[in-house]
């Protein structure tokens, strides 16, 4: 049955307030009544009673009122996993029956005020619920994503039964065509004048039994006027943000430069207010550098932290980062992205989760660029294998796993490595002495740099081009392809739509890129040049790719270990030396010894691809086997992962 919102008020907890004066025994003659600071604010929560298994969510909603100093503590019940306590909402899932309560603090209107709700957790488990409600500044994205706890995977007919309505609160466009048969959608939060709750119901038949849920997102107005693309780093509504050290010396300054719709290119920073960690020190510690960190949520400050501490044991990360001016990781950032005008670096969070309710924070929104280059006849996959398996492995939402930090080392290091590039592009060490506590504007600074033509990927192209037209304005086919691919599907031609996966192949095989991406951007060649490089050097992974059918059963050509090629060498130790110059001597090193790429079989699939060793068959027992052969895995909570595209929103971004 389909439930209806229930609005709750509650009675407020009384403080008592204190004035001068000496203290007595004796009654007074007047009775005299304490004052009651009054609110009119109110936790609104979906449910009476709430299902094992099932996310519901406390909603502090005091329209018109300013509300600040905002923390949430549990009262009573089985310890719930909470990350948005300082939120004016908190989204849950309780996994024990019982008796919870809440109680919140904040000042509202420069008035302390606290509130307390409790509810009840059933024995009951819930067949459908959805996640995450959450607090979401208007225009910012927002994902709701439906579960059946009980259920493994969705029939046809069952995801076909699914539909989504909002019940409350303005409307939305939804991203996808329709709200129906979708398990997950997709919108961005309209527009208000003030806090407004939104509602939406999910319903469908399981097991042939009619269920349904609801859920609650908070939409807070703002006060700041959206810029223009070309005049402000953000054109379109981001997260709130916060210091993940509040004590750190960079204070709010930080964040107005680096993560806010009030910043604009015209007040741009420089580096006398937002500074290189370079400058604070060219040796730097994690705690020097968690103080330029800027989350949304704590938890993500905190997976950060714990992968310096403990997954950099060559330094190469705490070293890359002296090129930046600050990290910032939000649930909003999909995908990760670099900002030469700001010196920061963009973290999407989805490579830190630990726990299921960490990764409900994140939104989940697809990158908007995935069908690009859907009339091609071709892809050009790639992923990172190490000892004929995958590196890495996607954890569908379905399945709630847990996994640990060390599950996803080769995931984040390598995006990690890949937008340090990107930044060490920008600012390499040559420059730090020059830019310490320099007045000009990120703005007026980079904006020479592409005129002059001073970018380290710059001199690359010069010296070891990887399209000899990139150098007068012109194109090969390669770059052409790239960029209907990866920046612009309109781009594309009748003789693009004709080519075959051989003449890709022969297109693509004698160049000096060591996968598709390359073809992007000057700036993506030199930073996929190093992340691969680093990912062999390091941790012994290799990168493969090669030229497939567009569903991956076929392949015409492939390669393992593509930066072992002679032409791509060069490319290699050129991009090294100079993004790491501590590491140049072992890089040149490494390079000497290192063979040329190992072919694949284009009498295999993708998938069967996999093992490569000599005479070697697939392993029956391993994931990647059981998925070329279609088998049951063994652990399904894990699906081999081919490599993702990285880019983004807003073209002068670097992904």
């Amino acid at each position: 049955m389909k439930k209806t919102l229930i609005t709750i008020s509650l009675g407020l907890a009384l403080s008592a307030c204190g004035g001068g004066g000496s203290s007595s025994t004796k009654a007074p003659t007047t009775p005299i009544t304490p004052p009651v600071n009054s609110t009119s604010a109110e936790v609104v929560q979906a449910e009476q009673t709430v299902a094992l298994g099932q996310s519901t969510e406390l909603v502090l909603l005091a329209p018109g009122s300013t509300i600040s100093d905002i923390q949430w503590q549990q009262t009573a019940g089985d310890t719930l996993e909470v990350y948005a306590t300082t939120s004016k909402v908190i989204g849950f899932t309780p996994t024990v029956a019982g008796d919870y309560s809440f109680e919140i603090t904040f000042n509202e209107n420069g008035q302390q005020q606290s509130l307390t709700k409790e509810f009840t957790v059933t024995s009951d488990v819930a067949a459908l619920t959805a996640r995450l409600g959450h607090a979401v500044v208007e225009g910012n994205s927002v994902s709701l994503i439906s579960y059946a706890p009980q259920l493994i995977d969705l029939t046809e007919q069952e995801q076909a039964s699914l539909s989504w309505t909002k019940t409350q609160g303005p409307d939305v466009e939804f991203t996808a065509e329709s709200t129906d048969g979708k398990v997950a959608v997709f919108f961005d939060a309209p527009n208000v004048s003030e806090d407004t709750l939104l509602t939406f119901t999910v319903s469908g038949t399981l097991n042939g039994e009619s269920v349904s849920d609801d859920i609650s997102i908070l939409v807070e107005s703002s006060t700041t006027v959206l810029g223009e693309r070309n005049y402000v780093p953000f054109d379109e509504r981001i997260a709130d943000v916060f210091l993940y050290n509040e004590n750190s010396p960079a204070g709010q300054k930080l964040i107005d430069c680096v993560y806010s719709n009030k910043a604009t290119y015209s007040n741009s920073c420089n580096f006398n207010q937002t500074p290189l960690i370079a400058h604070i020190s060219e040796t730097p510690t994690v705690d020097e550098i968690m103080d330029r960190v800027v989350v949304s949520h704590q938890w993500m400050g905190d997976q950060f932290k714990k992968f310096l501490e403990q997954y950099d044991e060559h330094d190469d990360f705490k070293n890359l980062l002296r090129a930046t001016t600050a990290v910032v990781l939000s649930y909003d950032i999909r995908p990760s992205f670099y900002h030469p005008y700001t010196g920061a670096i963009y973290l999407d969070p989805s490579d830190l989760w630990e726990t299921p309710t960490q990764r409900d924070t994140i939104n989940q929104a697809p990158d908007f660029r995935a069908g690009f280059g859907s009339e091609l006849q071709f892809e050009i996959p790639w992923r990172y294998v190490k000892d004929n398996e995958y590196a890495s492995y996607y954890y569908p939402l379905r399945f709630r796993s847990t996994r640990s930090m060390k599950n996803a080392e080769y995931d984040f290091a390598s995006l990690l490595y890949h937008e340090l590039a990107h930044a060490n592009d920008y600012f390499p060490s040559t420059s730090w002495d020059e830019l310490n506590e320099s007045n000009t504007t990120f703005l007026t600074l980079v904006n020479r740099l592409f005129t002059d033509q001073e970018i380290q990927s710059d001199d690359l192209q010069r010296a070891l081009p990887l399209d000899q037209g990139w150098a007068t304005g012109g194109q090969n086919e390669m770059t052409k392809l790239g960029q209907v691919r990866f920046q612009d599907p309109t781009l594309i031609t009748e003789q693009q739509k004709a080519y075959t996966m051989e003449d890709v192949a022969n297109l693509f095989k004698t160049e000096g890129a060591p996968q598709f991406y390359s073809y992007s951007s000057t700036r993506e060649d030199y930073a996929i040049l190093f992340d691969g490089f680093m990912m062999k050097v390091r941790y012994g992974v290799d990168r493969d790719v090669a030229v497939s059918d567009q569903d991956y059963d076929d392949i015409v050509w492939g390669q393992r270990g593509r930066e072992g090629e002679t032409q791509i060498k060069p490319r290699v130790q050129f991009v090294t030396e100079r993004i790491i110059p501590e590491f140049a001597t072992e890089a040149a090193d490494f390079l000497a010894n290192m063979p040329a790429a190992t072919p694949l079989d284009p009498s295999k699939s993708w998938s069967e691809n996999i093992n490569i060793s000599e005479g070697a068959t697939i392993n029956a027992h391993s994931l990647a086997g059981q998925l070329a052969t279609k088998a049951k895995q063994i652990d399904t909570r894990l699906i081999p992962k081919d490599g993702e595209k990285r880019h983004g929103k807003g073209r002068k971004f670097v992904y």
